[in-house]
């Protein structure tokens, strides 16, 4: 089936203004073309913009069990859906059906949790002299523009609609271009849960479209998941007078030490170095293993590595999918190149697969280096696929060291049994996410997500935790007296 995807602006479902549309193909396969979709530009976000700001004072005026009730319709929506949800996922951005049955149904859960959210908007009282009373009021910031990635199309844009909406603001939504089927499905299941279609707007398209919306002056605030390059050009942008939230790149470690249980520690990292075919934000790029333990965790790691079944999404027993795209096919490929020029040993993978069955998608082994040494790109830079690079430490104090080398600061593990070495890494690893004897991978619904460094800008927390809805409220305070 072929879809013909739209923008959705001023509660109409619309095609780009200038007519131009884009593909998308199934990464599994090329020849399976899924659908055309708007190649908007700052015509259509400006558009967008404009209905938006029209459509905001009656949404910030919707009370918030009404809001509530939008969002949980919204879940009930995607619930009903999941079947169909799941196998379009797998089609569109290539997941094994495990890993989109997980997004599917995390989904709704996300949205359920944020219309919880919509009823404690409570603002403070403060102690005051005489009969003067105190108090603080959180109000809806206006027009929040949210750009988001590819990897987790439906489960981060609702941590970022969700609570966009249950504070009472109106939403400019610019899903990713390799995922525009997931952003259109997000949107109609919040127009199916009662959503006001003025409320929301969709606008589809690449790189032009995003800057589009971080650059319009009207958008009170720009919420941005991507990698660090992009996150910096949209901080450039936005200014010090707009509020801004980025969560961006990693190059996520996972510290071995001698008295760990190697097979637990082969096994938690093949999960979170594969998993998503490593194209997760938090997905483990790093080993720094240990002298006493390195080699025989090397040949552990390794052999799982090997026995990892590459295939379409939609087979069964399949534990990595394809590559998203050509793109990061592309850069998959230029980085084992990389990796060997610098002198690294490359164990396993590091090829594209050569199966008849899978030549016509982007699927590529699992791949696994050694004998890297600080500086190298296979430890600086954020590849965003299955490359995984083994360090040497010859201590704890170095393998902390090797672990914060780095210019980013998302999620990081430590693998041990020792109690009190597990607290010194979690004092001193410089990430936002720490892990004790688990995958840098997932991450629960209900805590604060951010990194620290080049990974976020720390403004803000996002899906969960006490300050979850400052970023989407302003807060005003109030001095009231009884009379003059």
């Amino acid at each position: 089936m072929t879809i013909t995807g739209l923008n959705h602006i001023d509660g109409n479902w619309v095609p780009a203004a200038s007519g131009a549309v884009f593909e998308r193909r199934n990464p599994a396969d090329e020849t399976d073309l899924i659908g055309t979709f708007p190649d908007s530009d700052s015509v259509d976000v400006r558009n967008a913009v404009g209905a938006l700001d029209k459509a905001a004072p009656e949404w910030a005026a919707t009370p918030p069990e009404r809001r509530a009730a939008i969002l949980e319709a919204a879940a009930d929506h995607l619930a009903a859906r999941s079947a169909e949800l799941v196998d379009e996922l797998i089609r569109e951005e290539g997941k094994t059906r495990t890993e989109a049955s997980m997004e599917v149904s995390r989904t709704p859960m996300n949205l359920r949790f944020y219309a919880g959210e919509a009823l404690r908007a409570t603002g403070a009282t403060f102690p005051a002299p005489g009969s003067t009373t105190i108090y603080t009021v959180r109000e809806p910031i206006g027009i929040v523009g949210a750009i988001t990635p590819w990897n987790f199309p439906l489960n981060i844009p609702s941590r970022k609609l969700g609570p966009a909406l249950a504070a009472g603001n109106t939403v400019l939504f610019k899903p990713s271009e390799i995922t525009p089927l997931m952003g259109q499905r997000l949107v109609e299941a919040l127009l199916a849960g009662g959503l006001p279609p003025g409320a929301i707007a969709l606008v589809q398209g690449d790189g032009k479209a995003g800057a589009a919306v971080s650059g319009d002056e009207r958008v009170a605030a720009v919420t941005f998941t991507g990698s660090t390059e992009v996150g910096r050009a949209i901080h450039r942008s936005v200014g010090p007078d707009r509020r801004v939230q980025l969560e961006m790149g990693g190059k996520n470690p996972v510290v071995v030490l001698a008295d760990a249980d190697l097979d637990a520690a082969a096994a938690l990292i093949v999960k979170g170095a594969f998993g998503l075919s490593g194209q997760a934000c938090t997905g483990t790029s790093r080993v720094v293993a240990v002298d006493a333990i390195h080699d025989e965790l090397l040949e552990k790691v390794a052999e799982r590595t090997r026995a990892l079944r590459v295939g379409p999404g939609s087979g069964a027993a399949v534990d990595l999918g394809p590559l998203a795209s050509r793109g990061q096919l592309d850069k998959f490929l230029e980085y084992v190149t990389i990796g060997t020029d610098e002198g690294a040993r490359l164990v396993c993978g590091g090829a594209r697969c050569d199966d008849d069955a899978l030549r016509d998608g982007f699927f590529v082994r699992p791949t696994v280096f050694a004998d890297t040494a600080p500086g190298m790109r296979l430890l600086t830079d954020e590849i965003f696929g299955p490359v995984l690079a083994f360090q040497r430490a010859g201590s704890f104090d170095e393998a902390l060291a090797l672990a914060n080398d780095t210019a980013f600061g998302l999620s990081a593990s430590v693998v041990t049994r020792s109690l009190s070495d597990a607290q010194r890494f979690v004092a001193g690893s410089r990430t936002g996410l720490v892990k004790v004897n688990q995958p840098t991978t997932g991450m629960a619904m209900n805590a604060p997500f951010g990194g620290y460094k080049q990974s976020s800008t720390q403004t803000f927390k996002e899906q969960a935790g006490p300050t979850l809805m400052q970023f989407y409220q302003s807060e005003k305070t109030v001095y009231l007296a009884p009379d003059a």
